[in-house]
């Protein structure tokens, strides 16, 4: 589904949904921002007033895992010309289960981006230490694009050892290639892995950089796309797009790659904006749609970012918020394994098109959301406010057909099993994300969102402890909520590989401070390109600082501007935060320190959504309708009251069973479970009062 989320002047906020539009984004898009503005009795003439947009989306990563991107050519030092068939062992059992990575034979390559007779190989070498070793053989280089743009290539990546240290070769290449395009009169693009991602990591800069020719550079004309039809339809706003450090950046950005996987990401910044507001330190982030679910951890109030992430089984080597995403949403395919009769789930999805229930959709494999369809708990004819009609006895069929007969169950033991099944999949994954930090889950609230996060938070959460369950009523759009919350912010990083010791303090200082105001000049250049100014730029350095020999780093945030920054504020600072993440005991200053990279992020402040704020009534909501939905194999099918979220006030609970339905979502409470709205709109799921009292009994 498409959401679009709308904030006015005092803050208050609407969210719409439509279904997604693949072929062209700004079709969705419109038809979402029709339905958030109807809420409103207006329409889309009203975007004429709108000062600023934010978009976020999966098309870029979806090209990436589907395989269709752009016709990429590739120079790399000579002798690496197969780097990308042999890979690194790691990028093998990527996304696999934990069984599968214990077996070597289930692990295979990738299909390299680019295909061998496209790689290319120049001599000349750098060395480490970043001194020339080698000089370069241009007529290698030539030699090389001349013969990409034979081939037609739509891009021409140039990747060359340790050019994160010393981009001298990498930069002449460079040159010699656009001075051939040129001659040429082409107007292929030419990419640099020392100008867009130049960190340490040779085999995730060239992933990264190839990832940006291959699947970002063609987002540039779904994005036209996008500011065409806004522009079409009365909008004068300059379009933004979410990042993966956090921030949003202006869609004319040279390193969209860095905003691959968008949509995840809109949705834990704005649950670390949730948390800051409510006061929560600790939280998990847990977003389910209709393909995945997408886990993160807020400790302290801060997001964690990690450097070498992996996306769609590719180390990449571009900074992002730490998610973690399975394979598991509500629509995923459900089957039943013919050799083991056993029911599988995933790791293939619907998607948008939802499962057999819509016949529309052209899905012959039973979903999910079929499930639930057969036990009740969705409205056939409430999905997405009526605007898609669901058939319920095509569901039937084909869930006891393919599901139910080959397991000799009942339909609705069966369906029930699986889903019981999906939700303790999604419990365990959760739970071992905070305890795998050696955290426990009673100091961490669970911040619940994504279509198909109230549908199942009930069965996800039971018996797992969390200090709260947290369900904002407008969970379907959080993504897009997240967006809204988001600074506009850009962030460079730079490796850099300094050992901190006693007698060179002063010389560390005066490193640190020459890189971080090369990246605020890359900062302010960003920005300026969007027409802001370098004094509406607010600068943050950063680093990444690690005890000297160990094999994990840990960023340090600094309240200092760049030329103010002591080195013994730094270490204070790291041994602070290195105690908080893994005890103080653990610390070992004997060893040294060591500075692995450093950053800048640069932001301006936008306009942000404000939370709701009513006053609680307390009383039970009166509903507005009643259904049989399964519960269990114990309770069957239960008479179950149905609410209308909009019409369940502040300070009301609902005990379970309990439907609140919304023409976004669904929430479900079942038996032994009790749900209370607050002031801000948000759900609060815990357990029932009277199922303990009567337990205790």
């Amino acid at each position: 589904m498409t959401d679009a989320f709308i904030v006015d002047g005092e803050g208050v906020f609407v969210v719409g949904k439509a279904q997604t539009t693949p072929q062209d984004e700004s079709e969705g898009l419109l038809a979402s921002t029709r339905d958030a503005l109807e809420q409103w009795q207006t329409t889309t003439e009203a975007l004429g007033s709108i000062r600023s947009g934010v978009f976020s989306g999966t098309a870029m990563l979806n090209r990436l895992l589907e395989r269709k991107g752009l016709k990429v050519g590739c120079l790399v030092s000579a002798g690496l010309e197969d780097y990308l068939r042999l890979e690194r062992g790691v990028q093998t059992w990527l996304g696999m289960t934990y069984s599968d990575r214990l077996h070597v034979t289930t692990h295979h390559h990738n299909e390299p981006l680019v295909p061998r007779e496209r790689m290319k190989g120049v001599r000349g070498r750098i060395d480490v230490l970043g001194r020339e070793a080698i000089a370069l053989y241009e007529k290698d280089a030539r030699d090389g694009i001349r013969d990409l743009l034979d081939m037609g290539v739509e891009g021409i990546v140039v990747s060359l050892l340790q050019s994160f240290i010393n981009p001298m070769h990498e930069k002449r290449v460079g040159e010699i290639a656009r001075e051939m395009v040129e001659e040429a009169g082409s107007d292929t693009p030419i990419f640099l892995s020392s100008e867009l991602y130049p960190l340490r990591g040779d085999f995730p800069r060239l992933n990264s950089t190839l990832i940006e020719a291959y699947a970002a550079e063609p987002s540039r004309k779904q994005f036209d796309l996008l500011r065409s039809g806004l522009k079409d339809a009365g909008a004068k706003f300059d379009l933004r797009i979410m990042a993966a450090h956090g921030g949003t950046i202006a869609i004319e950005s040279h390193e969209l790659a860095r905003t691959l996987v968008s949509g995840p990401i809109g949705g834990i910044v704005g649950a670390k904006y949730l948390a800051e507001k409510l006061g929560v330190e600790r939280a998990v982030c847990s977003d389910i749609g209709g393909t995945s679910f997408d886990l993160a951890l807020i400790n302290e109030g801060e997001l964690a970012i990690r450097q070498t992430p992996d996306i769609g089984r590719f180390l990449l080597n571009l900074p992002m918020v730490e998610i973690e995403s399975i394979g598991a949403g509500t629509g995923s395919s459900v089957r039943v394994d013919p050799g083991s009769n056993r029911p599988e789930i995933g790791p293939d999805s619907a998607g948008s098109r939802i499962g057999t229930a819509w016949p529309d959709g052209g899905i012959e494999t039973i979903t999910v959301t079929d499930l639930n369809l057969v036990l009740g708990r969705l409205n056939s004819e409430y999905f997405l406010g009526g605007q898609v009609q669901l058939d319920m006895e095509r569901a039937r069929c084909e869930v006891k057909r393919q599901l139910a007969d080959p397991l000799g169950l009942k339909l609705e033991d069966a369906a029930g099993g699986v889903v019981d099944l999906f939700e303790e999949q999604l419990r365990y994954a959760a739970l071992a994300r905070v305890l795998g930090k050696g955290y426990t889950s009673h100091d961490h609230a669970l911040f619940c969102y994504g279509g198909g996060g109230p549908l199942h938070v009930a069965g996800y959460t039971k018996g797992a402890g969390y200090a709260d369950v947290m369900i904002p009523t407008w969970a379907a759009g959080f993504s897009a909520f997240g967006c809204a919350c988001a600074d506009f912010s850009y962030r460079f990083d730079q490796t850099t590989g300094l050992t901190i010791t006693r007698e060179n303090w002063n010389d560390v200082s005066g490193q640190l401070t020459e890189g971080w105001m090369r990246l605020a000049d890359r900062v302010t250049d960003a920005f300026s390109r969007s027409g802001i100014g370098s004094e509406a730029v607010e600068l943050s350095p950063r680093l990444r600082m690690q005890y000297s020999g160990q094999l994990n780093d840990i960023e340090v945030s600094l309240d200092t501007g760049i030329g103010d920054v002591r080195v013994d504020d730094l270490i204070s600072r790291f041994e602070d935060l290195y105690g908080r993440i893994y005890a103080y005991g653990a610390s070992s200053p004997e060893l040294g320190y060591t500075v692995t990279s450093i950053a800048v992020v640069g932001s301006t402040p936008v306009e942000k959504p404000v939370l709701p704020n009513e006053d609680e009534v307390g009383g039970t909501p009166v509903p507005k309708a009643e259904r049989d939905v399964w519960w269990s194999e114990t309770s069957g099918f239960v008479m179950t009251p149905v609410f209308e979220q909009d019409e369940v006030l502040a300070g009301q609970s609902l005990e379970g069973p309990a439907i609140v339905e919304s023409p976004s979502a669904t929430f479900a409470v079942p038996p032994g479970r009790v749900a209370r709205l607050d002031g801000n709109r948000i759900f609060h799921l815990g357990e029932s009062t009277n199922e303990l009292r009567t337990e205790n009994l």
